[in-house]
């Protein structure tokens, strides 16, 4: 199974060898260069694993970079982790290795990201102080302050941002008062979207990791399993656990959590859902439960450390739970829970590495590895980009099959590791 996950992958980086490849597969994503979500960006994190294991060319890497950064890069305050320049930057550092690739280019890149970071941490404290509710995109792990603070932890751990950045989050962490109601500081007027919603009257307090309080929590425990902490750190890391404790469901099988909790919820006036909805990175149990695995080890709290673990085992075995799962991406995906798979693994105390042969099966679903490439390539649905498409789905079977970390530590950005 490993050999042929390993043969997927490289099939899908032959099918991605050059931008002009990709663009004759007619794949339904637009093309958004400087994206690592779904643009050119990210395919070069693929190719850039695979320079980096001996199994490609420099090159390669090199002309997705290219073709990323051709039309220039965007520097304003809503670049982000997975747009514009802090993106670019993560995916150059992982290219950087021993000798250095890009070292100009990269300071360049953290004096812009530095600049507008800065920008956005004072409008965050500002709004603090003003006891006003943040937008998702202030903090979460895709647009705001979180991703920016895993691509600071990616690029240089002991970084005076990143400690800036933290101590944010731990001020997120605080409770605020809406008129007399004790809300979490991460709740927001918004909907899920980041927009105002009529199905979110009062608005929502999200436990995802992509866009909810998950994030910051794998942030902050990376960070202090980093040896980096700042004031207020631990408490903040216990906050957030105790939140999530206090929503945490068990149905005498595994224990899951909502996707998040509305005003009607917080005041008892509507209930929780009835079973667990989809386990995946971007939302649900697997990417909740390893943020809360690794906040265990940050603060050795063995019995969060075991509930975390049976977490994850349920979201991975499961058949409720996993039918939810309908495609093979990173994001919301069967290779996004092999990804959690492979490291949680790592950490757990529980036997977790059995569980990687079936997850592999559901990404890997034909014997042949030209035909798994093949469907993850293939038009209308088949998309080449990173969160969302083949070139991650291929970097999570070449990190099954290699049973070793990534050599770019490309999974950074996903804070699961």
């Amino acid at each position: 199974m490993t050999a042929l996950a390993l043969d997927a992958a490289r099939t899908v980086a032959e099918a991605l060898a050059s931008p002009s490849d990709a663009r004759a597969l007619g794949l339904r994503q637009g093309w958004w260069p400087q994206s690592l979500a779904v643009g050119p960006a990210g395919v070069a994190l693929l190719h850039i694993e695979c320079a980096h294991a001996g199994l490609g060319s420099w090159q390669r890497a090199h002309e997705w970079l290219d073709c990323a950064t051709r039309d220039g890069v965007h520097t304003g305050e809503d670049a982000h982790l997975y747009y514009g320049a802090p993106a670019l930057a993560f995916v150059l550092h992982a290219a950087t290795g021993e000798r250095g690739r890009y070292a100009r280019a990269l300071e360049t890149l953290d004096h812009h990201i530095a600049v507008a970071t800065r920008r956005r941490l004072e409008a965050a404290h500002a709004r603090i102080d003003g006891g006003a509710p943040p937008a998702l995109a202030e903090f979460d792990a895709i647009r705001g302050l979180t991703g920016i603070g895993a691509y600071l932890r990616h690029r240089d751990a002991n970084a005076p941002l990143l400690a800036e950045i933290l101590a944010y989050l731990v001020r997120l962490t605080e409770p605020i008062d809406d008129h007399g109601e004790p809300l979490p500081g991460w709740w927001t007027n918004l909907g899920p979207s980041g927009r105002p919603a009529r199905a979110f009257p009062g608005g929502h307090a999200n436990t995802g990791m992509a866009h909810g309080i998950a994030g910051p929590l794998a942030l902050l425990a990376l960070a202090m399993k980093d040896g980096v902490a700042v004031d207020g750190h631990i408490e903040a890391i216990e906050r957030i656990c105790t939140w999530l404790d206090r929503w945490r469901q068990d149905d005498g099988n595994a224990p899951w959590w909502p996707y998040w909790i509305t005003r009607a919820q917080l005041r008892g006036d509507q209930p929780l859902p009835a079973k667990p909805s989809r386990p995946s990175w971007c939302y649900g149990t697997a990417g909740v439960a390893r943020a809360q695995q690794l906040a265990a080890l940050a603060i050795d709290d063995d019995a969060r450390r075991e509930i975390a673990e049976r977490a994850l085992a349920g979201a991975f075995t499961d058949s409720e739970q996993r039918a939810a799962i309908t495609d093979s991406s990173l994001c919301h995906g069967h290779a996004g829970l092999l990804q959690i798979a492979s490291r949680c693994a790592d950490d757990a105390r529980t036997p977790m590495t059995k569980h990687k042969v079936p997850l592999l099966r559901a990404v890997v679903r034909d014997p042949d590895s030209e035909r798994v490439a093949a469907e993850l390539l293939r038009p209308p649905h088949g998309c080449f980009g990173f969160l969302e498409g083949a070139a991650g789905v291929a970097l999570a079977l070449h990190s099954a099959a290699s049973g070793a970390p990534p050599a770019s530590s490309w999974d950074s950005c996903l804070l699961i590791a």
